[in-house]
C-alpha cells in the first residue's frame, strides 16, 4: 500500500469509529420507531380524549425527534414536534397552544420525568415510561389543559 492510500483508510477509520457510537445509540433506543394510542387501555380527565393519535421518535444525533399526530375529539389534525434532549433545560417544542418548551431528566434507561412550559412558566409536568419488554409507552400528564382546566392524563401507546 502506498502512503496516500493508508492515509484514506486512516482517515475513512476515524470517520467511522466516530459515527458509529451515534448510530447504536439511536438504534438501540427502544422509543425509535411509530407508536399508536390505544384509547381503551388510557384515561383521560376530564376529556374527551383524542379520536387519535401517533407518536414517531427518530434519531437526532443522540437526541431524539418525537413527532405526535393527534385527531383531537372535534376531528382537527394537529402536529407536535418535541426534541428529547435530556439534559435538564428547556428545548423549544412547536405545534401545541399549550406549551412551547419541555425540559426532560432521564431518571433511567426506560424512565424519562419532564415539565412543558409556556412562556418559561411550568404548565404540566409528568414522566414517560417504557415498558421492560419495550411493547408499551405510557405518558403521564397533569397541569392546564387547552381550556385552562386542569388536566391528570394516562395515555397508553403501542409499538408498531
Amino acid at each position: 500500500m502506498n502512503r496516500r492510500t493508508i492515509l484514506m483508510l486512516g482517515l475513512l477509520s476515524a470517520v467511522f469509529a466516530t459515527a458509529a457510537p451515534q448510530v447504536g445509540v439511536t438504534q438501540s433506543n427502544p422509543l425509535i420507531g411509530t407508536w399508536k394510542l390505544n384509547l381503551a387501555k388510557s384515561k383521560f380527565s376530564p376529556g374527551p380524549p383524542p379520536k387519535s393519535q401517533t407518536l414517531t421518535f427518530e434519531g437526532a444525533g443522540q437526541d431524539l425527534k418525537n413527532t405526535a399526530e393527534t385527531i383531537d375529539a372535534q376531528g382537527q389534525a394537529t402536529k407536535t414536534v418535541f426534541m428529547h434532549i435530556y439534559d435538564g433545560k428547556p428545548h423549544p417544542t412547536t405545534g401545541n397552544v399549550v406549551f412551547d418548551a419541555t425540559t426532560y431528566t432521564q431518571i433511567d434507561a426506560n424512565h424519562v420525568n419532564w415539565v412543558r412550559s409556556k412562556a418559561e412558566k411550568a404548565v404540566q409536568t409528568g414522566s414517560n415510561v417504557i415498558s421492560s419488554d419495550g411493547k408499551t409507552f405510557t405518558v403521564t400528564t397533569d397541569g392546564t389543559g387547552a381550556n385552562g382546566q386542569p388536566i391528570s392524563n394516562v395515555a397508553v401507546y403501542e409499538k408498531q
